[in-house]
């Protein structure tokens, strides 16, 4: 299997994981959504020396993804697929903030790598969270929630088209992949210089695909909007579940909490 291949495979697993039966499940889309949102809010809005302060939101995607019987292994590894982003935004940030804000024993440490390891653990946090939503809901689930929500039409079509379209895409790359490595005879027509002619048929192909797939879309009855088959019902569970976790994004927003936890175990050990 390509690595594109793999990564189509992977991407629609989270899809997959989507139809799961589990309490997580269960709850209504527009629960899940909501309180991701908060969630994203409170962890963005942290500082950019915070590093501490982020960590008890570990537990948010900890507990969704143990609860929803999600493999930890494969969100590990979307995780780390990714990573590398995070890593060129804030790679130069020691080069361009030397001025010390702690010390470990005689060792310094800078407000740039400070605010380095600040970028990697809220991306890390964002991203987990982005994931567990998609692979307890899915995609088109997640757009559904947005929808009764109050998000526009327009907005919502777009954003499921545009995840239905890189699938498009994939799979039309590893056509002419294919079909360029079964007509290369010694490693003649691999190079660069045929990226560009590839990229062009490329454009095209999708794009026709595209349009077919949209006039199918029509004749089976597609009036843009977005449709699910189990009705939505926001119950108790799903504002308990909304609630309860929006209170705790706030209080570990505002405290301190590993701070207070420390100062709690001081004291009773002295």
């Amino acid at each position: 299997m390509s690595k594109l291949e793999e990564g189509l495979y992977d991407l629609g697993r989270l899809d997959r994981l989507a139809f799961l039966d589990t309490p997580v499940h269960r709850l209504d889309p527009r629960a899940k959504v909501v309180t991701t949102l908060v969630y994203l809010v409170c962890v963005v809005s942290f500082g950019k020396y915070d590093v501490l302060p982020m960590l008890p939101f570990v537990l948010y995607p900890v507990v969704l993804a143990a609860d929803g019987a999600l493999p930890l292994g494969f969100l590990a590894r979307k995780l780390i697929a990714v990573a590398p982003f995070a890593v060129l935004v804030g790679i130069f940030n020691p080069a361009l903030d030397r001025e010390v804000l702690l010390h470990l024993g005689s060792l310094g440490i800078s407000g740039g790598w400070v605010s380095f390891v600040s970028i990697l653990v809220r991306f890390f946090l964002t991203t987990i969270a982005a994931l567990v939503l998609i692979a307890t809901t899915s995609f088109s689930g997640v757009c559904v929630g947005l929808r009764r929500l109050g998000v526009p039409d327009v907005m919502v079509t777009q954003l499921l088209l545009l995840y239905r379209y890189i699938f498009v895409l994939g799979e039309e790359t590893m056509r002419m992949a294919r079909a360029r490595a079964l007509r290369s005879f010694d490693d003649r027509g691999m190079g660069l210089a045929v990226y560009g002619q590839i990229l062009g048929h490329l454009l095209l192909r999708t794009y026709a695909r595209a349009g077919r797939l949209y006039q199918a879309m029509l004749a089976r009855g597609f009036d843009g909007e977005v449709r699910i088959v189990r009705a939505l019902r926001f119950t108790w569970r799903d504002v308990a579940f909304t609630s309860g976790w929006s209170a705790l994004f706030v209080v570990m927003r505002v405290y301190n909490v590993p701070l207070l936890l420390g100062r709690f175990m001081t004291g009773l050990i002295s």
